[in-house]
């Protein structure tokens, strides 16, 4: 009769352990938030059930149904003005991405699971066939110096 190897039970749970490990994205792994097109925002916009942010500083416009501006390198400051629920949808956005990847990485650095990020920001948007909103009187005081507004737009 031959003996069972105790190396088969530790293979068996290797494998698993590199096989949850390996099926998720590269993203996801180096930043807990995924990237989203123009596209998917616009479709999402259908049954908006997330908050929308502009990190964006200084204003340079806004996509329409933003909820919240809060200045990219300020979100850990401004943690009051976010959703309590840890598992909330959060969508950011800036002008071109580079802002919207740090608030976006802050925000799951300080708990949120569910963070999407608009890829290439408010230029994709344009370029997708978006408009944008561009309130510069209105938000003059938020022109000139990062401050947040929140509240619907």
């Amino acid at each position: 009769m031959r003996k069972k190897s105790k190396a088969i039970p530790f293979l068996a749970l290797l494998f698993v352990v590199f096989y949850v490990w390996g099926s998720q994205s590269p993203q996801e792994k180096r930043t807990h938030y995924v990237d989203i097109t123009p596209q998917r925002l616009n479709q999402m916009f259908q049954e908006k059930d997330f908050i929308l942010i502009n990190v964006h500083i200084p204003y340079a416009g806004e996509i329409s149904q933003t909820d919240l501006f809060i200045p990219y390198n300020e979100i850990e400051k401004h943690a009051d003005r976010l959703p309590q629920e840890k598992k909330a949808k959060i969508v950011v956005y800036c002008r071109s991405g580079r802002m919207s990847n740090i608030a976006s990485a802050t925000l799951a650095e300080i708990g949120y699971k569910n963070i999407q990020n608009l890829k290439g920001g408010m230029v994709a948007w344009v370029e997708a066939g978006y408009e944008l909103i561009h309130k510069e009187k209105e938000n003059k005081k938020y022109c000139q110096r990062p401050a947040i507004r929140g509240g619907q737009s």
